[in-house]
C-alpha cells in the first residue's frame, strides 16, 4: 500500500474515538432521541427530523455545542447534554460498543513504533470513561481528551490537538503530528491545528468527498491500515 507522505516524520498520532478507533453502531442517534425527549421534541415530527439531520451532519463536533446550536438557552442545552450523555453512557454499559476491527492493534503499533498516540472525543468526560472501561483501555494510550480537557472547545476547533501536543511534548512542530478521524470536523480540527497527515478513514460518518472537502490529505478504509503507510 502507498505510503502516506510528509515533509516531516510523524511523532504524534491524534486519534478520534466513535466512528475511528471505536464502533458505536449508531448509538449517537439513539441517545439524541432521549435528549430530544427531555427537551419535549415530539418523535416523527418535522422539528425532531430537522434536529436528528444536524445531529447527523455535525458528527464529531462537540455535544454541548450541538445542543446550543439546536436547543439555544444554555439551561436547555446543558439538560439536553445531560440527557444525551446518561443515555449514550448506559448503551455503552450494555455491552453495545465495540473497537473498529484492528484499531487496538494499529494503536498498539504506531506506539511500538515510538510514536505517541492520544485518543480525543467530542463526548463528555463521563462517557469518554464508559467507553474506555466497556472496551478494556484504560492503559491503552498515555493520554485521552475530551472538550473540557482542552478549554471547552471541541472540534472543529484545534484545541484538542494542540492540547496532545502540549501535554505530551510528542513533537517539536505541528508537523510532526497526524490527525485521524471519520468525520468533516475531525478533518478540520487536523487542518487548523497544522498537522502534517490529516487522515479520512471510511468506517464511521462521514465519506471519502466530503472528508477531502474539509481537507483531509488522505482516506484510507480504516484506521487498521494507518500504521503500514505511514513513513
Amino acid at each position: 500500500m502507498k505510503k502516506l507522505t510528509n515533509n516531516q516524520q510523524t511523532r504524534l498520532v491524534v486519534l478520534d474515538m466513535a466512528g475511528t478507533t471505536v464502533a458505536d453502531g449508531g448509538l449517537v442517534e439513539r441517545a439524541f432521541a432521549a435528549a430530544a425527549a427531555e427537551l419535549g421534541v415530539e418523535p416523527g415530527s418535522p422539528d425532531h427530523a430537522d434536529k436528528l439531520a444536524y445531529v447527523r451532519a455535525t458528527m464529531g463536533e462537540s455535544k454541548i455545542s450541538v445542543f446550543r446550536h439546536l436547543f439555544g438557552a444554555e439551561e436547555r442545552a446543558q439538560r439536553a447534554n445531560a440527557a444525551f450523555e446518561k443515555a449514550y453512557g448506559e448503551l455503552v454499559d450494555g455491552g453495545l460498543v465495540a473497537p473498529v476491527p484492528g484499531a487496538r492493534k494499529a494503536i498498539e503499533e504506531l506506539q511500538a513504533g515510538g510514536r505517541t498516540v492520544v485518543l480525543t472525543t467530542g463526548f463528555a468526560r463521563v462517557t469518554q470513561d464508559a467507553i474506555l472501561d466497556a472496551l478494556g483501555w484504560q492503559d491503552l494510550v498515555p493520554l485521552t481528551l475530551c472538550p473540557a480537557d482542552a478549554g471547552g472547545r471541541g472540534r472543529p476547533y484545534p484545541d484538542m490537538v494542540l492540547t496532545a501536543l502540549l501535554r505530551t511534548a510528542a513533537a517539536d512542530d505541528v508537523r510532526e503530528i497526524a490527525v485521524a478521524g471519520d468525520t468533516s470536523y475531525d478533518m478540520l480540527s487536523g487542518v487548523r491545528a497544522g498537522a502534517g497527515l490529516v487522515v479520512g478513514v471510511l468506517t464511521g460518518a462521514h465519506e471519502a468527498d466530503a472528508l477531502r472537502a474539509a481537507g483531509a490529505t488522505h482516506v484510507l478504509g480504516s484506521v487498521a491500515e494507518l500504521p503500514g503507510v505511514l513513513t
